[in-house]
Order: C-alpha cells, then sequence, then structure tokens
C-alpha cells in the first residue's frame, strides 16, 4: 500500500504528513532529507521502546543517522515538570544544537512532552513527530500543540511548536490493545461530529472493520481526520477563532481526567468520546440540534464497544458542581465564561460562550444519576 501525505501549509513553517503501513522502516532515509547533524535524539516510552525502538534505530542507521534514546514511563502523568525536566537535561547532556532533530516516538503524552521540550530548548529546536498510537496519528501529533498537565488542569503549560514532519505508521497500530485503539477512535468520531456528517457516516459502516485491521480503512481514516485538522490550523494556528473546534468534547473530557487524576480509569479518547456525547446531549436540550443526534452519537460509540457515558468510568466522582467547578480551569475559558463547542447537527459544530450553567448542571446530574 502506498502512502498518503497530507501537506500542512503554514508559511515557514510547513510540513507534510506521511500516512501508510511500513513508513518506520523508511524514518531513516526521510529523517536525512531534512538535513543537519548527523545524530539524532528519540524521547519515547518505556512500552513503545520494546516494542518498536530497536525497528527505528535500524532504520536510522541504515540512513548514516546514530542516535541515543531516553525511555519515559509511560502513562498521562509522565506529562509533568519532573519528566520534562528530566527530558531537557538529557537533551543537553547529548549536546542538542537549534539545528538538530528530536524525534518524539510514542503516543500522545510522548508528543506532547517531547515537542514541549524541543520548543523550549534554546529557544526552539526542530522535531519529528513518529506518532504510535490511533490517537496521536490522527490528533496530537498534528498542529503544533506542545506542553504538560498541571494538577491544576490538563495542558495548562504548553507552547506552539510545528514539528518538522510527521509519521504516521499505520502498521504499528496493530500492537495496541483493544482498549488504547478505541479510545484513539474517539478522536476520530469527533472529526466527523465537528465538520463531516459524510465522513461520520461512512464511520458508521466501516468503524467495525477499521477496529477489526482493515488497513486501507485505517490509512483513509486517518488521512481525512489529519486533513480535517491541517485545514483548521492553517486557518487559525493558535486558537484564536476556527481551531477551538478541535476541542468538541474536550471541556467536559478535561474536567473527567482530572476529576480521574490523570490515571488509566480513563483514557483520553474515552473522554473525548463521553465528551462528544454529552456535548450533543447539551445541543439537544437547548434546542440546537434533535433529540436523535445525540442518540446517534452514543448508539455508534456504543456498536464500537466504547465508553459512552460518565455511568461508563469507574470509581468515584465529584458531583455536579464539583465537575462544574474543574470546567472552569480549562484552557477555554475566556473572560470568566466557559467557551463550549456545541452542535446544530451532526457535522455541524460551533463555538459559543452562551451556554446557560444550569443547563450544564442539567446534563452532569442526569449523567451521574446514571451511575
Amino acid at each position: 500500500m502506498i502512502a498518503e501525505t497530507v501537506h500542512v501549509d503554514l508559511p515557514g513553517r510547513a510540513y507534510d504528513i506521511h500516512i501508510g503501513p511500513g513508513l518506520l522502516d523508511q524514518a531513516g532515509a526521510s529523517l536525512a532529507e531534512l538535513g543537519g547533524r548527523r545524530h539524532v535524539c528519540v524521547v519515547t516510552d518505556k512500552n513503545v521502546a520494546d516494542l518498536h525502538l530497536a525497528q527505528l534505530q535500524t532504520g536510522l542507521a541504515e540512513a548514516g543517522l546514530t542516535s541515543e534514546a531516553l525511555a519515559l514511563p509511560p502513562g498521562e502523568a509522565t506529562k509533568c515538570w519532573a519528566e520534562l525536566e528530566r527530558t531537557v537535561e538529557w537533551l543537553l547532556a547529548q549536546r542538542v544544537e537549534r539545528g538538530d532533530i528530536v524525534i518524539a516516538f510514542g503516543g500522545g503524552v510522548i508528543g506532547d512532552l517531547a515537542g514541549f521540550a524541543a520548543a523550549i530548548l534554546r529557544r526552539g529546536v526542530r522535531f519529528v513527530q513518529i506518532p504510535t498510537s490511533l490517537l496521536a496519528q490522527v490528533d496530537s501529533s498534528v498542529g503544533g500543540k506542545t506542553g504538560i498537565n498541571s494538577p491544576t488542569g490538563k495542558n495548562l503549560i504548553g507552547a506552539f511548536h510545528q514539528p518538522s514532519l510527521v509519521l504516521a505508521d499505520t502498521a504499528l497500530l496493530g500492537t495496541l490493545t483493544p482498549r488504547d485503539f478505541l479510545a484513539g477512535y474517539g478522536e476520530v468520531v469527533k472529526y466527523g461530529l465537528l465538520g463531516d456528517a459524510a465522513f461520520f457516516d461512512w464511520l458508521e459502516a466501516e468503524g467495525p472493520a477499521l477496529a477489526a485491521g482493515d488497513m486501507a480503512a485505517r490509512v483513509r481514516a486517518v488521512k481525512r481526520s489529519c486533513q480535517m485538522k491541517a485545514d483548521i490550523v492553517q486557518r487559525d494556528e493558535t486558537e484564536q477563532g476556527d481551531r477551538a473546534l478541535l476541542n468538541l468534547g474536550h471541556t467536559f473530557c478535561h474536567a473527567l481526567e482530572a476529576a480521574t487524576g490523570y490515571s488509566d480509569r480513563l483514557l483520553h479518547g474515552e473522554g473525548v468520546a463521553i465528551g462528544c456525547a454529552l456535548a450533543f446531549e447539551l445541543s439537544a436540550r437547548m434546542g440546537l440540534c434533535s433529540q436523535e443526534d445525540p442518540s446517534r452519537v452514543r448508539a455508534h460509540l456504543r456498536d464500537m464497544g466504547m465508553k459512552v457515558d460518565i455511568a461508563d468510568i469507574p470509581g468515584d466522582l465529584p458531583d455536579a458542581a464539583g465537575l462544574l467547578d474543574l470546567m472552569g480551569q480549562d484552557k477555554k475559558v475566556k473572560d470568566g465564561k466557559l467557551r463550549f463547542i456545541l452542535a446544530r447537527g451532526i457535522g455541524d459544530a460551533f463555538i459559543t460562550s452562551d451556554v446557560p450553567r444550569d443547563k450544564v448542571l442539567g446534563v452532569l446530574t442526569d449523567a451521574l444519576a446514571g451511575r
């Protein structure tokens, strides 16, 4: 299967996203084309290192590149000050220069943290994203958002720093657990819900085959997701307007992630899926879309075997007022008002701050009552 390419056309910071199986073996040749020193530093996590690091480093060596790797602990908790400091100090010890390349080799956590380290090291060094999870391939590796979490909230510390290249090897998705794959699928569904009803129709038909390993379907889903994100990022790189549409479901999601301590009780993509369902429920209660739309969203998520409601999250959670307080720490708060991404229908999302507090409380209260 021939790789597909999506071009992110940002003046002075343009780059390509290559998508398809077998790209990891070609990583050395792809990086060599970027020029610079013939030594690269790889930031990864222990799980990815065990599975794929030898293959990556072999490919780099075959292209005449030497490499060193740092393997961090897996999991959302790694996106913290301590691991960022560890990464930056390691890169400095490797004598990384501004023209060098740092490889972020892993899922969204590694991409965010390694990208942020590259952004602040020597006021910015180049980096390449080699995303290994579905979530990272369709979302977090594209667009230049990098950062870490604070105890106060998710992704509150960070910078915009575009990669020089993204290599999304879809063959690597075959090593994901079903839960991790479906968590990433939550972000794929989001793209259909926010701006492409026909893509959502296609996912309803092809989602099961995609989850079962159909490579052509996986490549198509990743490409369409990346193209939609690239189009939005090109219009609004630093999220002054349209880019906030990509946060459909995230206001609810980030509050739920904070409430579960960024633990494996709730993976990010699972939170996005639940958040999208809640956003459509809120939209329906505000008379913006038909009640059939949230029902259709939930039905597809259930058909895929995913978490759909707050009731699907194990363990204790705050009450509705507590979750609403957590939403108040979200980056999307503007002038003290929560910004929500709501929908007039599937494929027709929009940004608003005009959401009555009692409507949000009602949705959360009813969702918690289902536990």
